[in-house]
């Protein structure tokens, strides 16, 4: 007898209001929960580090001219380095953004927003997708996790959390030093030390490998950016679906979906 089917799609948080894309992948993820039963995984990347994942796209109520939000962090080296799970959101954004919400999204949202207590990127944003009930029903798993990192099996390609100017930071192992990018073909090398598994995270490459191997999915659903890079013959046992298609996928999700 086959065992139930394990849906899964993973993303980075992606904004404080969820980029529609990640709602298109719940939406179907859904969706086919429907037609074949099993549970729902969203493997959440909050170990990556690039602050520009969330940016939050809003357009204005009137003029409908797109807005650009994001969180302050911090420090620059948290902005930069930090895994979202250890960027630290600077004191006074909350509010700050709050004010400037009606211009953007109804009260309901508004109301959610305000309500979310939390210190970092990746919970900042975690919370806010369920407190919009998107995630209701789905299980999240974290790659920050200690536990998940300790039970993910070896890659050949990674990062690794190692400390850097009184911070933790995601420096790309190479060589047996660690680099951090700062820019176009501009990086600083960390000096060697020594780590453990709980540190380490997947490369792009390397992270539907790893992921796998922790959750051991049946369906993964990806959008179209995702097919093209990750390595399915590497996990032959996954069925790969398409993500629905969805409008201004880049831009954020703002209502609360019923």
């Amino acid at each position: 007898m086959s065992s139930a089917p394990v849906i899964c799609f993973g993303q980075q948080p992606c904004g404080f209001f969820p980029r529609r894309f990640l709602f298109a992948k719940i939406r179907t993820a859904r969706r086919l929960q429907s037609e074949t039963g099993g549970e729902i995984i969203y493997f959440c990347h909050d170990s990556d580090h690039d602050p520009r994942e969330t940016q939050t796209i809003l357009r204005h109520r009137k003029t409908h001219e797109p807005a650009r939000l994001n969180f302050t962090f911090k420090n620059r080296i948290q902005r930069k380095f930090s895994p979202q799970y250890l960027k630290q959101i600077a004191a006074g954004w909350q509010d700050k953004t709050a004010l400037q919400l009606p211009n953007y999204v109804g009260h309901p949202l508004i109301t959610v927003f305000k309500k979310i207590s939390a210190l970092n990127t990746a919970d900042f944003c975690l919370e806010m997708y369920r407190g919009m009930g998107l995630l209701e029903g789905i299980r999240v798993v974290r790659s920050s996790d200690p536990a998940i990192r300790r039970a993910a099996c070896d890659v050949p390609e990674f990062f690794v959390d190692v400390p850097f100017e009184g911070e933790t930071v995601r420096a790309r192992f190479s060589k047996d030093a660690f680099q951090l990018h700062e820019g176009g073909d501009s990086f600083v090398t960390l000096p060697p030390t020594a780590f453990a598994r709980e540190q380490i995270s997947p490369t792009r490459d390397t992270r539907l490998r790893w992921m796998q191997s922790v959750v051991h999915c049946t369906h993964y659903i990806a959008g179209a950016g995702e097919m093209a890079y990750l390595r399915r013959e590497e996990t032959p046992e996954i069925t790969f679906v398409n993500r629905d298609a969805i409008e201004r996928a880049d831009e954020a999700c703002t209502e609360i979906p019923t």
